[in-house]
Parts: C-alpha cells; structure tokens; sequence
C-alpha cells in the first residue's frame, strides 16, 4: 500500500460520478415539470378544501425522485442499497381523493423519466396528461347525481315536495327519511335535467316546506 493509497477515498471519487451541468439541468427541468403538474392539480381540483401544500409536495416530489434516480444510475452498487432503504419506508397519511394518487404516480414517473435522459418523453408526456385531465377533470356533466335535503312539517308537503321533484328532474329517488314531531326530513337523489338549479328555490316556497337543500354526491362524500 502506498502513501496515496491511505488517502485515497472512494467518496471523492464518485464526486465525479454526475456532471455539474446534469445535475443542474435535471433540476431545473424536474421543476418546470413539478410547477406544471401543480398548476393541472390546481385547475382541476373538485375537492371540499383545497390544500396549497399538497401541491408543492407535488413539485418536491419531482425534484426528489430525479435526485434518486440521477444518484442511481450513477452507481450500481449504491442502486442496490437505494433499494433496500427504499423498502423499509412505509406512508402512513391516508389519500382521500382519487386523484391525488394519480398527481403522486405522475411526479414520480415525470422524476424517474427525466433522470433517465429521456427529456421529449416527459415533457411531452407530462403536456399529454395536463392537457386531458384539464379537459376531463373541469367537464361537468348535469347527469351527475345530487343530493336534495328537504325538511317539511307533514306527509302532504312531503309528496307534494317529491312529486314536484320528479317534475323538474330526469331521475328522483328517496334514499332516506327521517320523521320526528311536526317535522319530516328525506333525502333525495336526483339527475338534473340541465344546468338550471332554480327550481330548488321554487320548491323551497312551497307550502309546508321549511328547507331545502342541493348538494353534489361522488358517492362517497358530499361536497
């Protein structure tokens, strides 16, 4: 072994394993694209509260994965370890909306994408994806299911609260009912037959009917 040898680290020299100019140019396209998956995710969320934080986690999450990758196709023994480490993580925070987890797959593929040199593919990908979920995700269909909540005083302005539904809607059906003294409450699902939501305040006017409300259902939650 020689003097050089007792220096020598095996550190230093994957310094060199990435360019300064790769490593720059990763990062900065992995923002662009991490700043337009968090601009799709802004336009195209139908959420109850919009959180500002999941969407820079969004562009993080870009940036990060391109690191890894960058790091790993730099080395193959470290890609190794990198796996291992990776596999004793474990998320614990529950995703609520369906589309988050495609925004979460998105960044990270955009990051695995662009480590890998393949520039034109994430970008042009990532467009592809922005431009149909913003078409997609914004289209509102009046066939959408609804939820109306009325509270009436009686059995008469309860059916005549029903039957003026079914009037004015393509599709009203009684989910639930719930009766107390001097009061009747039900809830209704319905298919609207257009845009035109007035007709709740109609109904809202009529004999006997104390309140009524309209609010959209996914199935899941109401909001």
């Amino acid at each position: 072994m020689t003097f050089a040898d007792i220096f020598k680290s095996s550190f230093l020299e994957n310094v060199t394993g990435v360019s300064m100019l790769d490593m720059v140019l990763a990062l900065v396209l992995a923002f662009g694209v991490g700043v337009f998956i968090f601009f799709v995710y802004k336009k195209t969320y139908s959420g109850v509260m919009y959180s500002s934080s999941f969407g820079v986690t969004l562009i993080a999450l870009t940036m990060i994965t391109t690191l890894v990758i960058l790091a790993v196709t730099s080395n193959v023994v470290l890609s190794l370890g990198m796996v291992g480490a990776l596999s004793i993580v474990r998320f614990r925070t529950a995703i609520k909306e369906p589309m988050d987890i495609a925004f979460l797959f998105w960044s990270i593929a955009a990051g695995i994408v662009l480590a890998a040199g393949l520039i034109p593919l994430a970008v042009f990908g990532s467009v592809v994806i922005g431009v149909i979920l913003l078409i997609f995700a914004n289209h509102k269909d009046s066939s959408n299911p609804y939820i109306v909540v009325i509270s009436c005083d009686g059995n008469d302005s309860e059916k005549a609260a029903t039957e003026f539904l079914s009037q004015n809607t393509k599709k009203c059906i009684v989910k639930s009912k719930t009766a107390r003294k001097g009061n009747v409450e039900i809830n209704v699902e319905i298919r609207l037959k257009d845009d035109n939501t007035d007709f709740i305040n109609t109904l809202a006017d009529m004999a006997g009917v104390q309140s009524a409300v309209l609010v959209s259902y996914n199935g899941d939650y109401m909001g």
